[in-house]
Order: C-alpha cells, then sequence, then structure tokens
C-alpha cells in the first residue's frame, strides 16, 4: 500500500488535514483554546519492509498513544516533550493528542544497547555501525559495551531510513546541535533501558525523534527592541516515544544471544509475510497479503502485554 492507498484521514471538527503517514494523520487546530497546534492522531495502520500493510491491527492507536503518554511521563525530568492536552475530538479520542508545532530535525535519533537488525548487518559487513568501531564476534542479539548513538535519515513512505555517521550529522545540523542530540539520545534510552529492565523487559534499540519550538521571525532576525540574538530554545521530544513500533522490546527471561529474539512489537507480522504460508515474494515489488485473523490477533495481544508489563496499567 503507498502513500496513495492510505484510506483518507477523516474529517475533524476545528481541524484542517495537513499530511498522513504510515501510521499516523496530522491535523492543524483552526478553532479553540489551541489554535495553530498540531493535532496527531495515531491510526492502526501498520507497516513491514516499507509497506503499509491493507489490515490493520484492532486498537493499535490507542496502544500507542497510551504508551507514549506513559513513556512521557517517565522521561518528563529529563526532556521536555511536545504533548500540550489530551482533550480532543470525541472522534480520536484515546488515540490522539494535541501537541506543539516544532521545528524537527531532519534526522532519526537511534539508541542502541544491543546488536541486531540494521546494526547487525552493518556490522556483519564492517565491523562497525554507522562509523562507530565494535568488538570482534558480536552476535544477533549480544548486548554492546556501551549503548551508541546510531543516526539514520529519515525517510519519505516507500523508501529506506538509511543509517548515517555521526559526523553526516553534524554537518547537517551542526556540531553543538549534533552533539546535544547524541547526548540527549543516550540519556533518554539509558533512563528507559533501566525502566524497562525493573518490569523484565529488555529494550534492545529505540529511534527518538527531537525538534526545537519555532522561533518568531522578528526573533530569527534579531530585530527585537533590545536588538539581542534569539534564545535558542531547548531541544524537546516529540513524535510517538519508545512504542513497539519505534523500539525492540525483548523478554528478558526468553533472551538469548546468537539468535533471534522474541520480541514486543510486528515481528510477527513479519515473520508471517516471510513465511511459505504467505506466498509473498518479497523481491517481487509487490505489497504483502491481507493478515490472517490469527496474525492480527496474536500481534494485537503482543502489543498489549508490553504496555501492561511495561506500565503495570490494564489496557
Amino acid at each position: 500500500m503507498t502513500l496513495a492507498n492510505i484510506p483518507p484521514a477523516p474529517e475533524l471538527p476545528g481541524a484542517r488535514h495537513l499530511h498522513s503517514g504510515k501510521v499516523r494523520d496530522l491535523y492543524e487546530i483552526t478553532e479553540g483554546a489551541h489554535v495553530g497546534k498540531l493535532l496527531m492522531v495515531a491510526s492502526d495502520r501498520l507497516s513491514i519492509f516499507d509497506f503499509v500493510l491493507a489490515t490493520t491491527i484492532p486498537d493499535k492507536g490507542e496502544i500507542l498513544t497510551r504508551m507514549s503518554l506513559w513513556w512521557f511521563e517517565q522521561l518528563k525530568d529529563v526532556v521536555p516533550n511536545h504533548v500540550v492536552s489530551i482533550d480532543v475530538p470525541d472522534a480520536v479520542r484515546g488515540r490522539a493528542v494535541i501537541c506543539e508545532n516544532l521545528d524537527m530535525f531532519p534526522v532519526e535519533c537511534v539508541a542502541r544497547g544491543y546488536l541486531t537488525g540494521s546494526g547487525l548487518v552493518d556490522y556483519d559487513a564492517t565491523g562497525e555501525v554507522c562509523g562507530i568501531a565494535l568488538p570482534s564476534g558480536l552476535v544477533d542479539g549480544s548486548r554492546l559495551p556501551h549503548p551508541i548513538f546510531t543516526p539514520a535519515t529519515k525517510a519519505d513512505l516507500g523508501d529506506h531510513d538509511e543509517n548515517v555517521s555521526y559526523d553526516a550529522v553534524a554537518a547537517t545540523v551542526g556540531d553543538d546541535t549534533a552533539a546535544a542530540l547524541r547526548d540527549l539520545t543516550l540519556r533518554v534510552y539509558g533512563t528507559a533501558e533501566g525502566i524497562a529492565r525493573e518490569q523484565g523487559i529488555i529494550l534492545a534499540d529505540t529511534k527518538f525523534e527531537f525538534g526545537r519550538a519555532q522561533v518568531v521571525a522578528d526573533e530569527v532576525a534579531g530585530e527585537r527592541s533590545d536588538r539581542r540574538p534569539p534564545v535558542e530554545t531547548p531541544i524537546v521530544l516529540a513524535d510517538e516515544v519508545l512504542t513497539p513500533d519505534s523500539s525492540r522490546y525483548w523478554p528478558a527471561d526468553d533472551y538469548r544471544p546468537g539468535r533471534a529474539q522474541p520480541s514486543y512489537d510486528k515481528q510477527i507480522v513479519r515473520n508471517w509475510a516471510l513465511s511459505e504460508e504467505s506466498g509473498w515474494d518479497r523481491r517481487s515489488g509487490e505489497a504483502p497479503p491481507p493478515l490472517p485473523a490469527e496474525v492480527v490477533e496474536r500481534t494485537r495481544s503482543r502489543y498489549i502485554e508490553a504496555y501492561e508489563r511495561l506500565t503495570g496499567e490494564r489496557f
């Protein structure tokens, strides 16, 4: 399913639709107390291998939203976040937030504490991940000596995120901002990894998106009455955070390096799509077929299990 095939976003009172991505629909608030803010709605869509699937996962959008809000609360003393309000239109209540309209940094800020996924592919080819040399002999699932910052480009729908070096980030956003993004990414990951571990869950890796509050034109130009240059606004954590869509969560009691780990994410769907049962050839360029009901239910259950085990709350 390409971007053109994604179902039209619903019309919402007091909001203007701006954009639909793989999972989220974005609106601008046009009426009420939050005019000019953004309304971010998490759908039940699911994407694998850069395809948005025709089959949805019931309640997924609400689970992702609840989990993000829970994590924003846990991390509030580490980094500010973009959430303004959860007082949203009834049609999207429970799966949407009103948030600040930020100037987003054009980089996926990825932290890895364990070697797997695209990091493992890079390591097997070069012994490095994003230019960071790692010890020899690591295998799928190996815990790294210390967490590493492995940024990636932000890809449009249908394109791949590409791992890039730290130097590439610095060339894009500047040395000081690149260092701040790296340090903040690792600090947030370290805090979240510790919280998850207390609940018997390994946070193997995750990606964050950050931005800054938009500065009005006269401040950008330094044209305030006192003629001082604009004050740089703090870096803000945005989008979703630490959900099964953006993170790899593994049950700690099943952790065994040297193999693919059981996970609390959409790996169930990936595995089915690549199996003979699906009849799908990833090299064909065609989208995967609709998911069987059993795969949908197992995936939904896994998302709920991750939410409940992490937060201690019932869904």
